[in-house]
């Protein structure tokens, strides 16, 4: 009898390989190949002279093409249609993932509740629940319709024949690591049924017209598992991050065919599920101390929505030999160049001192525009001077200890007047497209030192 052909495929990229080594030549990762029996080539269609010309597909024109607006369906939620640029694409793949208990189920329970109110069919594949599971969680929602089909399975082929058979607007597949195909010799959730039962649920969105959510479990490094070719046959990458013990949820798109990869969506976790945040920067700021020094209000920009957020500094006396250096929520290595920045540009002795920055509420940041904020929050600390709290700041720092300017000034500051703020320090070549704001203070700054003086009187 003869042995069955085996390759081996790198768990982090999906390489494959006739033998086994040691790093993969694709990605650079180490002890990542896994050996799987090799999947047998599906049987070719007649190509060239064999296909007739009506068999054979036409290209058209450009300006033939036409874009109808109804195409893309309404979720219900408005956060979730901003990240997915409008509202959900028809016969698009969308790959959402995040960590366990995240709410990413949650998530797509509920956008089946408002489709299927608004009349649409939808149909729910679960791999991984019993639809006594499902049903608890759905009681929990409210009310469902009739137009919500619900289905426990694994097998591909069954659910494409129920996918094809029931015809639904939106499949939602819970998820990808637990589904496999016959065709396939290996576990589920390995490189060739990942990356295999992908592209078949692929050429049923494409060829059918249906939009399918996918579920994808991630890596302890935040990544979704399996090859990393899932996130390139996909049309959107969304994933769901936040800690699982707050009450908080952040939709960030890193990968969106029909729209931007800045935008975010925010969500709060309660009781009957998710609830959108509609005003992020009010929520962000909740609880802000008053009056305490290391405490700045920054203002940073998701796609087209400024958010502003708390920045908060900690420095004290160090007794050890090499100083303590931590930052939460934003760059560690973005903190030790506006470090060195402060003590060479603006005198400030930070060499011997612990600095701890933490973006309050969780929420991880890394917009350039957060400079400012970082650095008057340290300075704020390190002299204990208390900053007033109707102030606001964002800029770049360069450096040569410059503020640089940044992107949307007037619409950061237009976000600061909603909410009270009187006083904006802000790049000086931020100024002028940011005056027409009316009822707020523009501060202009040029330099590092020169924010730190009007901060902190010297």
């Amino acid at each position: 009898m003869a042995k069955a052909k085996t390759l081996f495929f790198c768990q982090n990229c999906g390489f494959e390989s006739p033998k086994w080594m040691g790093q993969c030549p694709a990605c650079r990762e180490w002890n990542t190949f896994a050996e799987e029996p090799a999947a047998a080539a599906p049987g070719r269609k007649a190509t060239g002279a064999a296909l007739s010309r009506k068999e054979a597909p036409h290209p058209q024109y450009l300006r033939e093409i036409s874009l109808d607006p109804s195409v893309r369906l309404d979720t219900g939620l408005e956060e979730l249609n901003r990240v997915l640029g409008g509202g959900i694409m028809q016969g698009s793949l969308v790959l959402v993932g995040g960590d366990p208990g995240i709410g990413k189920s949650t998530l797509l329970l509920q956008v089946c509740r408002n489709l299927a109110l608004a009349g649409e069919k939808v149909l729910y594949i679960s791999g991984e629940e019993s639809l006594q599971q499902i049903k608890l969680r759905a009681d929990r929602m409210g009310e469902f319709t009739d137009s919500l089909l619900l289905l426990c399975e694994t097998d591909l082929g069954a659910i494409r024949e129920a996918i094809l058979r029931t015809n639904p607007r939106v499949v939602i597949i819970d998820s990808i690591q637990t589904m496999y195909n016959e065709g396939v010799a290996s576990a589920p959730g390995s490189v060739s049924q990942v990356r295999e039962s992908t592209n078949i649920l692929m050429q049923i969105a494409k060829g059918s017209g249906i939009s399918i959510f996918i579920v994808g479990h991630v890596t302890k490094e935040g990544v979704v598992a399996g090859p990393r070719v899932l996130e390139h046959m996909v049309d959107t990458v969304l994933y769901f991050e936040g800690d699982r013990h707050a009450s908080y949820r952040v939709l960030r798109g890193v990968k969106n065919r029909f729209g931007s990869t800045n935008e975010i969506g925010v969500f709060e976790m309660c009781q009957e599920g998710l609830r959108e945040v509609k005003n992020p920067s009010e929520y962000m700021l909740e609880g802000k101390p008053q009056g305490a020094s290391g405490s700045v209000v920054a203002c940073t920009m998701e796609g087209t929505r400024p958010v502003l957020l708390e920045v908060q500094a900690l420095v004290c006396q160090s007794s050890l030999a090499f100083p303590r250096r931590t930052a939460a929520g934003t760059d560690i290595n973005r903190v030790n160049l506006l470090l060195a920045v402060l003590e060479k540009r603006a005198g400030l002795r930070l060499s011997a001192a612990d600095v701890y920055v933490n973006i309050a509420g969780g929420i991880r940041m890394n917009e350039p525009a957060l400079d400012l904020g970082i650095v008057l929050a340290v300075a704020s600390s390190l002299r204990d001077v208390p900053v007033d709290d109707k102030v606001i700041a964002f800029g770049e720092v360069g450096l040569s200890g410059e503020v640089r300017s940044v992107s949307m000034a007037a619409q950061r500051v237009q976000e600061a007047a909603k909410l009270g703020f009187e006083t904006v320090i802000l790049p000086e070549s931020c100024r002028k497209q940011a005056e027409r704001v009316q009822g707020v203070r523009m501060a202009g700054v040029r330099t590092v030192r020169e924010a730190v003086q009007m901060l902190c009187g010297r």
